[in-house]
């Protein structure tokens, strides 16, 4: 199996249309059909399921399309960072939610860029769930995930810090003049039902609330009285004043890590971890254990 032959089954495979994958590929649509025919013959088994309405994936197929997507990704990523290296001016690109880590990313930047042969890190903002492709396609070489809402297969990561959860709400809503509220309190608002994040595919999971993509998006909701959102403390701080944060006592803990390729080798990363990780032991640690006021 070659690239190529790769590169035009997971097209078909993701179009479920000839006509279509070779228009995307660019290229006639009779040499596409010979070489997925080619391909299947020389496999032994049968990748597609053809008829004269509709193209579907058989259980071979679809195991083959998710390995050909993640080896085509690496493939690119590859030839990104090969280039990379060969630049007299490399640098790195770190992938992280807008709106969220603000005072983290700050410090990490700061730091490394006072190491000796620090290099230029390109900031890449990013909606939900988004980070594992940007790392895998090789459009980003680190990333800065939320644990157990972000997914780190496939990624090597180190923890940062660990911190507790809050609910925004209307600054006028009952809730928000509580010192603290319970997961069950903020769930069942018929007013204001739980907003939903994407999922890693793409899809909603089915629910009432607002369906958001970013904090900015989100935060706007809030305020008109749309929704509401159980998210890491961090990310509620300097809220719009229309806005409120409450702690939620049995919400659980969220990690942020620092992620990036299992098989990235390169040593500018390697540096950018290390600061990472020196910060994680010393004053981000320790700001993260500072009493929280309940006012």
């Amino acid at each position: 199996m070659d690239i190529r032959e790769l590169r035009y089954f997971v097209a078909v495979a993701e179009e479920l249309h000839f006509g279509k994958a070779a228009q995307r590929l660019g290229i006639a649509q009779p040499p596409l059909s010979r070489t997925i025919t080619q391909l299947e013959r020389r496999l032994g088994i049968a990748l597609l399921e053809r008829n004269s309405r509709k193209v579907t994936l058989t259980k071979a197929g679809a195991v083959l399309v998710a390995e050909g997507r993640s080896i085509l990704s690496a493939l690119t990523a590859a030839e990104r960072r090969t280039r990379e290296a060969a630049t007299e001016h490399p640098s790195l690109v770190l992938a992280a939610k807008s709106g969220t880590v603000g005072e983290l990313l700050t410090k990490l930047l700061d730091a490394y860029a006072a190491e000796p042969g620090a290099v230029t890190v390109d900031l890449l903002l990013c909606e939900a769930h988004q980070h594992q492709r940007l790392l895998q396609e090789g459009q980003a070489d680190v990333a800065l995930l939320h644990l157990p809402f972000d997914s780190a297969a496939g990624l090597d990561t180190e923890p940062l810090y660990t911190e507790e959860q809050v609910a925004i709400l209307p600054a006028s809503h009952p809730l928000a003049s509580r010192s603290q509220v319970r997961l069950a309190d903020v769930a069942t608002l018929p007013e204001l039902p739980m907003a939903r994040w994407p999922a890693p595919g793409g899809g909603y999971p089915d629910g009432p609330g607002a369906e958001v993509r970013s904090l900015t998006q989100l935060f706007q909701l809030i305020a008109l009285g749309r929704t509401t959102a159980v998210i890491p403390e961090s990310a509620g701080t300097d809220l719009r004043r229309d806005l409120a944060a409450v702690p939620v006592l049995d919400a659980p803990p969220v990690t942020t890590v620092i992620a990036w390729p299992t098989l990235s080798r390169l040593r500018t990363l390697a540096d950018l971890i290390r600061v990472a990780t020196r910060l994680s032991r010393t004053e981000m640690t320790a700001t993260q254990r500072q009493p929280r006021s309940n006012n």
